[in-house]
């Protein structure tokens, strides 16, 4: 009878509307729940036969079907600590479960889980890991801070991020910027031909502190008052010996004969450079590679033209722009994460380096992934295989800093369904009140 299907549509009808009902009450439940997407709810009719036209028609009624919006993105909150990170567009953070962490479990696709947003604090284990219990991971940095190439389509090379918040470290000088003038008035024939020197400290391999003298002659042959724009530039490393009684010649490392250009043009710039032993000067570069004690150290001395570099003008020597880089040893204070996935830490010396890699995982279809607990997420056949990507790489955003999504749910919307879901199912409940106040009718018919 059609009436017993009208009792089973207002039956489904209140099913469908229970289903509602739920979502709506997770998603205003967690309104504040960083991370937290959405749940839609969708109904759907059911079709026992089509319509006729001989006044037979049985209902079919209603299924409820959910769906999580999880490629919707909230919006980002700054805060107070650099740990707290989010994702400025698509992709997610890869993490794993503390407990498999504990058990020694390595990261693979059936246990590495995703989240868009997450706090992040240093445990007593040293694990970068939420509250809830998830572990950040990445992938090591060399020594150097250069991340070593890994597979994209696999979580093999994702180690757990563990910091030793009482580490220390020093970075070795591989680089001096000398920023020389030379006296143009001293490289004339004739002159006294006093030599110049300029000491530069720099940091060996273990942090240790080292001296590199850089020596420069002027040349004073031909003409008495005749420039000749020429000057022998000497290098010895210190750290090869610090003995008085050793020869100072052992720690010559380089000797470079430098012209420089007197014309209107390119007054006082380097011109020529002719190697008498060391490395080769690279002229494209501005740069030449000389075999210190500690390893070769890259020394920049401008290329031809360049005024940044080594001059010679007609004013005093100074070598007041001489810079290096590397670092003294020292103390772990801050770890901050940069819009490339760039886990760096900064130590007491102003040195900064690069400790891990972040990448983001992307998926074809993220709304097919398996949700899990605390904004997590796991790969299954409808979301397709994932990718793994540097930040800013391909289809994915950057890594934010200093920032949480929030909750993709509208409160208001919430409400406004909420409405529509109470008005809905107390009018499937009157369906079934009806039919069976109709079918009370029937019962009571007399023969």
């Amino acid at each position: 009878m059609s009436i017993s299907s009208a009792l089973s549509a207002g039956v489904s009808g209140l099913a469908a509307n229970s289903t509602r009902l739920a979502n709506i009450s997770d998603n205003i439940s967690n309104s504040g729940t960083y991370g937290y997407k959405r749940v839609n709810t969708s109904f759907e009719s059911m079709v026992i036969n089509q319509a006729r036209g001989d006044g037979f028609y049985t209902a079919g009624g209603v299924r409820a079907s959910s769906s999580r919006a999880i490629d919707q993105r909230g919006n980002l909150v700054s805060t107070s600590h650099p740990l707290d990170i989010a994702i400025a567009g698509r992709g997610m953070l890869p993490v794993l479960d503390a407990s498999s962490v504990r058990a020694g479990e390595s990261a693979t696709s059936s246990n590495l889980l995703m989240t868009s947003t997450g706090a992040f604090r240093i445990d007593e284990q040293g694990y970068l890991r939420t509250d809830s219990g998830l572990v950040l991971t990445g992938w090591p940095a060399n020594s150097d801070g250069t991340i070593p190439a890994q597979s994209r389509n696999s979580a093999g090379g994702l180690q757990p991020i563990m910091i030793n918040a009482s580490q220390t470290a020093a970075a070795p000088t591989t680089r001096i910027n000398l920023g020389v003038n030379l006296p143009a008035d001293e490289a004339v024939g004739d002159a006294a031909g006093t030599a110049r020197k300029v000491e530069v400290e720099y940091f060996g391999n273990l942090g240790n502190s080292e001296k590199m003298e850089i020596t420069f002659k002027p040349d004073v042959s031909g003409t008495a008052g005749a420039r000749t724009n020429r000057w022998t530039m000497e290098i010895r490393d210190k750290a090869i010996t610090d003995d008085p009684s050793t020869p100072d010649d052992e720690s010559l490392i380089g000797v470079y004969t430098l012209e420089f250009d007197n014309s209107q043009s390119g007054g006082g710039t380097l011109s020529k450079v002719t190697t008498d032993a060391g490395g080769a000067y690279d002229p494209e570069k501005g740069t030449l590679t000389v075999p210190g004690a500690n390893g070769p150290i890259t020394i920049n001395l401008g290329r031809y033209g360049d005024s940044q570099g080594l001059t010679q003008l007609s004013t005093d020597f100074t070598s007041a722009n001489v810079t290096k880089n590397g670092s003294p040893v020292g103390s772990l204070t801050a770890l901050e994460i940069d819009e490339n996935g760039s886990l760096q830490a900064t130590y007491d010396t102003g040195f900064t380096r690069t400790l891990y890699q972040v990448p983001l995982v992307d998926v074809p279809n993220p709304n097919g992934l398996i949700a899990m607990d605390n904004q997590t997420y796991k790969i299954s056949p409808e979301s397709g295989a994932f990718y793994l990507w540097d930040a800013g790489d391909g289809p994915t955003g950057s890594v934010v800093g200093y920032a949480r999504e929030t909750s993709t749910t509208d409160v208001a919307a919430e409400m406004t369904d909420l409405i529509q879901t109470q008005r809905a199912y107390t009018s499937n409940a009157k369906i079934i009140q009806t039919v069976d106040e109709m079918l009370q009718e029937t019962t009571n018919l007399k023969r």
